[in-house]
């Protein structure tokens, strides 16, 4: 096993590395995500429909349930990033959120299989005449939901970043492409497992009933967590590396104290602190307030014998004033791209239009209203095939740049399209409406409008492709503008803000 020091200075891989990681990795973590996704997406497509049917919970609460349960799952990746970072790292917390992810499955299984774990069952059309559900029953669901969500604050930040540590070799000319082209795959790879889920898992939890649906994600997930674990001997395991927090209080703290002192000058590099035998000898101008932190006053009194800090609440290292600024730098383009958040997350209002409406695909199938998410996901892959192999070799001719679009471009095409997809929806809605009062059928929130719900697959294809050019181009940004160190916490910059999208749409 190899384990790559999270030091920029320390990672250009040595001789053992070149048995590790690579292609031949890709299956165990891919399978990884792409499995939890099955089993995750899944519940998450026709949730609101077991919490309305079963639990007879109104329409409004379970979709509000829904909402914080998805806010929870895109907050935490912000703590399972900095828990890998700064002390267990990639691998370990990936396992860790399997595990529980997978034991949060099995409790929502159990709320299916045992009927006293929920409501008796009642055929009412409306909620208010069926029993409410138990206070235990409800904390066995919510624990179901809340071990779930830490789950995914393990997975959700720590697998791309881990699948990207088994490709990334900075002295390769050829990185930077190698890097966009894993980041495009691999969301394809969870594209399509997510077209799956919402097809396949939706399919049998509507014709087989909740029983069997909860059991299929549950082996799914059991699958996915011996699948990561058998690939352990191949993988580069990059070091955590001491706490950031800790190290971003120390380099705000310390420049604060030191706002009297002047600056070296800028061909000296010998009165700022770094590691030894760190590439990272002086901090870049930008936030140039923060430099003070890293400045020697006096080698006798700041250092060790060994060159260490003696004290590192009175100096700081080169590097640790780096990633404090990389995480500033981001900031204002992280808060921009919440907006888009607010179209990705909407998954309880589609599903309750579609279910409202003529789902008849032909005379013989009636596809489940859960499943007109696959429109989006099917239109995320084909055009992420489409720009990675076509577009982007037929663009970087003229841009001179091996991405094709700057990362930024594809973030405002992304941001751009988003707001075309909820203009979409907004008029396919208030078109859908209209007709429901016209048919006599305002009182009547379960009843068939006579309208094919064919007409949402614009605003979800609308959603696919803007979520092609946006999310994918948010995660590799943040990827890109972070030490290696902070990659996870990079990559949860991005599930945290779809978490704040989440609660500003619930809000709204």
């Amino acid at each position: 096993m190899e384990e790559r020091s999270a030091d920029p200075a320390k990672t250009t891989s040595q001789p053992v590395s070149r048995r590790k990681g690579g292609l031949r990795t890709m299956p165990f973590v891919i399978a990884n995500e792409a499995l939890e996704k099955v089993a995750s997406v899944g519940l998450h497509a026709n949730m609101i429909l077991y919490l309305k049917n079963e639990y007879h919970l109104s329409i409004v609460t379970g979709t509000s349930i829904l909402f914080l349960w998805n806010a929870v799952s895109n907050f935490l990746p912000t703590f399972g990033a900095f828990l890998s970072d700064s002390y267990l790292g990639r691998f370990r917390v990936v396992g860790l959120g399997s595990i529980v992810t997978l034991l949060g499955l099995v409790v929502l299984w159990f709320t299916a299989i045992f009927k006293h774990a929920r409501p008796p069952h009642c055929d009412h059309p409306n909620t208010d005449h069926c029993a409410s559900p138990k206070p235990a029953q409800l904390a066995l669901l919510f624990s179901s939901f809340v071990l779930m969500a830490i789950g995914a604050g393990g997975i959700r930040p720590c697998s791309l970043a881990f699948g990207a540590d088994q490709f990334d070799k900075p002295d390769n000319p050829k990185n930077t492409r190698v890097l966009q082209t894993f980041f495009n795959w691999y969301y394809v790879s969870l594209g399509i497992s997510i077209m799956i889920s919402v097809t396949v898992i939706v399919y049998i939890q509507t014709a087989k009933g909740w029983t069997v649906g909860f059991g299929v994600p549950v082996v799914l997930m059991f699958f996915s967590t011996v699948m990561f674990f058998l690939g352990s001997p191949l993988y580069v395991k990059v070091k955590a590396n001491k706490s950031l927090l800790t190290g971003f209080a120390q380099v705000m703290a310390v420049s604060w104290k030191n706002k009297h002192l002047d600056f070296p000058p800028k061909d000296s590099d010998g009165q700022y602190h770094h590691k030894k035998g760190s590439k990272l000898l002086a901090p870049a101008e930008k936030l140039r307030f923060l430099n003070k932190a890293c400045i020697i006053k006096n080698p006798e009194k700041d250092l060790n014998p060994d060159g260490t800090a003696l004290d590192p609440w009175t100096l700081c290292t080169v590097q640790q004033v780096e990633e404090l600024k990389a995480l500033i730098k981001v900031l204002p383009i992280w808060s921009a791209g919440i907006i888009i958040a607010v179209t990705i997350s909407q998954q309880a209002f589609p599903v309750l239009q579609a279910y409202t409406m003529d789902r008849h695909f032909n005379k013989n199938f009636k596809m489940p209203p859960g499943s007109y998410g696959v429109f989006s996901i099917l239109t995320l892959t084909i055009w992420v095939a489409i720009y990675d192999r076509l577009i982007v070799p037929w663009l970087s001719k003229y841009t001179k740049n091996p991405r094709g679009l700057s990362l930024k471009q594809r973030m405002g095409i992304g941001l751009f399209l988003s707001c075309i997809a909820t203009a979409v929806a907004a008029l396919i809605e208030r078109t859908r409406r209209a007709r429901a009062i016209n048919e006599g059928l305002a009182d009547q929130p379960d009843a068939v409008v006579n309208m094919s719900a064919m007409w949402l697959v614009p605003q979800h294809c609308l959603v696919g492709i803007s979520e092609a050019f946006n999310a994918i181009g948010q995660i590799q940004f943040y990827y890109s503008q972070f030490p290696k160190s902070m990659s996870s916490i990079g990559i949860a910059l991005f599930t945290l803000g779809m978490g704040l999208g989440t609660c500003w749409e619930v809000s709204l």
